[in-house]
């Protein structure tokens, strides 16, 4: 590997000129090694310019349990977002006000009702290809299955899924739609122009049910009531911004990860195949050794400090969800993947009140997925001289070539 395990000292706090060195394929595709490494070597990291990276489970705790010291607030990500996005972006004590409304909507009861709808999704997919023995899981599958149950969700239609993903990309990776720097003016100018475009597009949709409602999310957001409290129409619109973000890549990601471990661990998908029951064990274990969403920021509101290492104003805490999930001080053997692991205290959805609020959902699709796929295609591979190129930050991938023996099993 190219990139360095491990930072360089100045003084007395260690530092890196560049953290993303760090993330080279290789380490994208497996990064626990050198996650652990940064753990070991420099808990907490002085990035030049920036501010911190936090690498190990207490520290980060820490953090998150201080929110009026380490903030969520706009200055954290420049997603192009006019107004804070709800409740991502908000700060208690408002946060809690959101979540009151927020939290009902998204709880395992609720999500209990969409079982069956995305278990016929997933069948509905895997008939386009079963037939043939090879897929691109990310184009067939895993981009689709929980893009399109977003979209039933909100009540949008599904042939407008290109656009959708078009927005999507344009907020979370539009240096690699406009092939510039992400700081570079016609980048920024890019992601503007797509911000502008989502907000457009969600007032027409809150116009369109507010005169006539549906059985749908938003037709929700627009009457619920908590309280006394109801959600005003720029707070809806701030809701559905980060729904698209967040609904549309996520559980993309979550899937790559899962299904790039069993294509390379094929003993541990025996394990769910000989014996479902293990998925709902597996889909947390594998959140927490894979870790999709690495990393996210918080920016702090004073000149504080945190292990040791001095945080001045304005400067951005990165905190490394994915290290933090591998840290032996908080999970037995955590360098290894056990399905038969009791406690399970992983940080994929974060931690505090910040605790992702679609985990019970992204739990959802990914159960039904796994259990699905693996009763008809229980045997798969990636193709012969094929490779894994994940994105940094969101692991995801564009491209995940596959191969089964065809028509495996009936749906």
């Amino acid at each position: 590997m190219d990139a360095p395990l491990a930072p360089t000292s100045t003084g007395d706090t260690d530092t890196i000129d560049n953290p993303f060195a760090l993330m080279d394929p290789e380490m994208l595709r497996h990064p626990q090694p050198v996650l652990n490494a940064l753990r070991e070597s420099a808990p907490v990291l002085a990035i030049d310019g920036m501010g911190v990276m936090l690498n190990r489970r207490d520290l980060i705790d820490e953090a998150f349990r201080n929110p009026e010291v380490f903030s969520s607030n706009m200055s954290a990500v420049d997603l192009c977002n006019v107004r804070p996005l709800i409740p991502l972006q908000i700060d208690p004590p408002q946060h809690k006000s959101y979540r009151k409304i927020l939290d009902p909507l998204f709880a395992p009861r609720e999500m209990v009702k969409l079982e069956a709808a995305f278990a016929a999704r997933v069948n509905a997919l895997i008939d386009g290809f079963i037939e043939r023995g090879t897929v691109d899981f990310a184009q067939e599958f895993s981009i689709p299955f929980p893009s399109l149950a977003f979209l039933s969700l909100l009540g949008l239609p599904a042939d407008e899924l290109p656009s959708f993903l078009r927005m999507k990309d344009g907020i979370i990776r539009p240096d690699s739609v406009v092939g510039a720097p992400r700081e570079d003016p016609a980048t920024k100018a890019y992601q503007r122009e797509i911000a502008n475009s989502i907000y457009d597009y969600f007032d027409r949709v809150i116009d369109e049910r507010s005169a006539q409602r549906q059985d749908d999310l938003i037709s929700r957001f627009l009457d619920t009531e908590v309280e006394g409290e109801r959600l005003t129409r720029e707070e809806i619109l701030d809701i559905c911004f980060l729904f698209l973000i967040a609904g549309l890549d996520t559980v993309t990601a979550t899937l790559d990860c899962m299904f790039g471990f069993f294509v390379e661990h094929p003993e541990h998908r025996r394990e769910i195949v000989d014996d479902p029951s293990l998925i709902p064990a597996a889909v947390e274990e594998l959140l927490r050794w894979e870790t999709p969403v690495m990393t996210v920021v918080r920016v702090a509101m004073e000149d504080t400090e945190i292990g040791g290492c001095p945080v001045r104003e304005g400067d951005h805490v990165m905190a490394m969800l994915s290290s933090a999930n591998l840290d032996n001080a908080e999970f037995d053997d955590g360098d290894v993947v056990r399905f038969d692991r009791e406690a399970n205290r992983h940080i994929a959805f974060g931690v505090g009140v910040h605790r992702c609020l679609g985990s019970h959902l992204a739990r959802t699709e990914v159960r039904i997925a796994l259990r699905e796929w693996h009763r008809r295609i229980p045997e798969y591979a990636l193709v012969d001289g094929a490779t894994l190129e994940f994105t940094p930050a969101i692991r995801s991938v564009e491209h995940f070539p596959m191969v089964f023996p065809a028509g495996t099993r009936e749906g």
